[in-house]
């Protein structure tokens, strides 16, 4: 592909039904942001694309859990979100919203555009229909178990288990969310994606994509797999009360599929940001478009998307969509609706000024092209180590010691010294970045910088200007002033992975846009004279006792997630579980004598709803027993039953009839009772 003329990058526009955590980030924003911050440093046109998803049932069902209208949901977490991510330095250029009249307008011209075409197949069909609360039931009103991988919970749209898109027909024993009843299938007319009729030029613009830049193999696969399985027809409309309406007379009540509205968000938010030029970056074959997202959201853009855009005819298609996998918590998926996650707003709030801590934790364990884990303790080790161990202590000890030897200015007199190792990093450091992140492996990307500092560390070690200035201060100077130039590259190579980081390295040495750009041409020296400003602490080391309360959280959390995961396993298998009762020994459960018997006879007792009374033939006599199956049974139901007996309990009266035993009975957690028997004992014979 030629060098395109500017650059579109959007990420994944997120719910505004809950807070940000790490896992977002990972996957997400921090290697969008990484490739924007990247393209603007060596000069290119880019914009920079986000805002909240602020339609679908995920909203409607937050509203309802909260207790507040939708409006107020999408409020008070676009404004959280926004918020935190500018705490967090992300760099979008806007930072949009759908519920912005723009974007209702933008989706309706869109929607109504395709169907004018003949793009859509308007038809009836069934779908799941709550008869409780009279409703249809968008995709996220139900839940059930995942085809795929057999997990539970899965929702209507996809299985945030196994990450697979699915629709709500195709889910295993499916329950209302609003309910908890199973829904009835229910006619409703809607307007269908025919994907089928797009299959073939789909499967082949993928693979042309791969002719001009590689693609993940993840993307690539999930892509193939959905192909050779067939596409079949999407519905690109909803029975619900939330998002852009359907622009036609007879769509009252529906509104479009949130993965049709939610892309277009996109183009809107590039049309609020540039009322007059926005086609530039969507019309023009010479911008490059590219969408940064998770594994979960691959098929939308991967194929739905691109299907719509072509349809359309007027816009430009991704170059690519680096899709990066999941980041898990020691093997937990992080879940915001059961609250098992990292939170943004908590970490910078617990860890003030410590952001490029995070954003360089989660750079280096980037989940690029597997699922990967964040432990706190990992945490903890790259900021000790690398961070601090590195980066802060090269940093430092450089700025030290100028100022401990020349006063913090740039001697004049310097002597010759062997800076091979040193040149040839900061000549290779542009060409090798640049390799990576055009490649979008970020991980790679920032070892790349941090190398040179490693580089710098070992030029300290092995020349130690601490001991050499007792005889050469000349040397020492050019050894220090070499050690200045290697933080002047770090100051700009270091700005896509650590923003927060990179200005103070610039104010330490007074680095104007001039040198910066000498930098960035590979033509900088420190000249003699510059004067250098005290070292600062950039990076704070930590103990256990910091991460100490965010461990205890974390576990805390998962140990409710077990929890809730062991309940509701119970639950579907339709039982749940008394807790064992005290250890006994063998001799005392050898004291029991358990017959089986047959009721012979058995009549509800006067003034009680819950007792019967019930002849047992034990064989070798019959006896009455008083039981609490009342209402459980019918008396006249049960006669001829087989049961079993604890024939040798001590007697006792109810209701004046003295009960000569009790029956054993055993419960299915709902409430229900069921006899205990050994059918083909005979009355009277012992259980052992």
């Amino acid at each position: 592909m030629n060098k395109p003329k500017r650059y579109l990058v959007t990420s994944a526009l997120p719910y505004s039904n809950g807070p940000l955590h790490i896992g977002h980030l990972a996957g997400v924003y921090v290697p969008a942001d990484i490739y924007v911050r990247y393209l603007r440093m060596i000069g290119e046109d880019v914009r920079f694309i986000c805002g909240s998803d602020e339609h679908g049932a995920a909203i409607t069902l937050r509203a309802k859990k909260e207790g507040i209208t939708p409006r107020e949901i999408i409020d008070k977490y676009h404004e959280m979100n926004k918020r935190n991510f500018e705490r967090f330095g992300m760099s979008f250029d806007i930072y949009h919203r759908t519920s912005d009249p723009l974007h209702h307008q933008t989706s309706a011209d869109f929607f109504t555009v395709l169907n004018n075409k003949g793009v859509f197949t308007e038809k009836e069909s069934e779908q799941y229909y709550d008869e409780e609360y009279q409703q249809f039931l968008a995709d996220r009103y139900i839940t059930g178990t995942c085809p795929k991988c057999s997990s539970e919970g899965a929702y209507g749209d996809q299985c945030e288990n196994c990450g697979s898109s699915l629709d709500p027909t195709d889910l295993i024993n499916p329950m209302s969310t609003l309910s908890g009843s199973t829904p009835v299938l229910k006619k409703t007319k809607h307007w269908y994606l025919p994907m089928g009729d797009y299959q073939e030029w789909v499967g082949n613009w993928i693979e042309a994509q791969q002719s001009k830049e590689v693609w993940k193999k993840h993307v690539v696969g999930q892509c193939r797999s959905w192909l050779t399985q067939g596409l079949n027809d999407r519905s690109m409309t909803r029975d619900l009360d939330w998002g852009v309406a359907v622009p036609l007379p007879d769509a009252e009540g529906k509104v479009l599929y949130v993965w049709l509205d939610a892309p277009i968000g996109y183009i809107s938010a590039t049309k609020a940001l540039l009322p007059d030029t926005w086609e530039q970056y969507w019309k023009d074959e010479d911008c490059k478009l590219l969408h940064f997202l998770g594994k979960d959201n691959i098929v939308f853009h991967c194929i739905i998307f691109p299907m719509i855009l072509h349809a359309h005819g007027d816009f430009v298609l991704p170059t690519n969509v680096p899709a990066c996998q999941f980041l898990n918590l020691k093997g937990y998926k992080m879940s915001t609706s059961r609250n098992l996650a990292v939170w943004l707003h908590e970490y910078l709030d617990d860890f003030p000024e410590q952001e490029d801590v995070l954003r360089y934790v989660l750079t280096v364990n980037m989940p690029e092209g597997r699922d990967t884990d964040f432990s706190w303790e990992d945490f903890k080790d790259r900021n000790n180590k690398e961070l601090v161990g590195i980066l802060g202590n090269f940093v430092n000890r450089v700025l030290v010691l100028i100022h401990k030897y020349f006063d913090g200015i740039v001697p004049a007199e310097t002597a010759d010294i062997d800076t091979t190792l040193i040149d040839d990093a900061l000549t290779n450091l542009p060409k090798e970045l640049d390799k990576w992140v055009q490649r979008y492996e970020f991980r790679k990307a920032v070892d790349v910088v941090m190398d040179v500092a490693g580089v710098g560390n070992k030029f300290l070690a092995d020349t130690e200007p601490w001991k050499l200035i007792k005889t050469d201060k000349a040397q020492t100077a050019a050894i220090l002033t070499a050690g200045l130039k290697i933080i002047a590259y770090l100051s700009v190579y270091l700005e896509p992975f650590l923003p927060f980081t990179t200005p103070k390295l610039k104010a330490f040495l007074n680095l104007t846009e001039e040198d910066i750009t000498a930098i960035k041409s590979g033509t900088f020296e420190v000249a003699a004279g510059r004067k250098i400003n005290k070292a600062s602490l950039l990076f704070k080391k930590l103990d256990d006792k910091a991460i100490a309360p965010q461990i205890a959280k974390l576990e805390a959390a998962q140990k409710a997630y077990d929890d809730s995961q062991k309940a509701e396993a119970a639950a579907a298998a339709g039982k749940t579980y008394e807790p064992l009762k005290p250890e006994i020994s063998y001799e005392d459960f050898a004291k029991l004598d358990i017959r089986t018997a047959t009721i012979l006879a058995a009549e509800k007792m006067k003034k009680t709803d819950k007792l019967l009374k019930i002849t047992l033939d034990l064989g070798f006599e019959q006896r009455t027993v008083v039981s609490g199956i009342a209402q459980h049974h019918q008396a006249e139901n049960i006669i001829g039953q087989k049961v079993l007996i604890l024939a040798n309990l001590a007697p006792r009266k109810l209701r004046g009839v003295e009960s000569q035993g009790m029956i054993l009975m055993a419960g299915d957690g709902k409430n229900n009772l069921f006899f205990v028997s050994a059918h083909d004992a005979e009355n009277g014979e012992g259980v052992s």
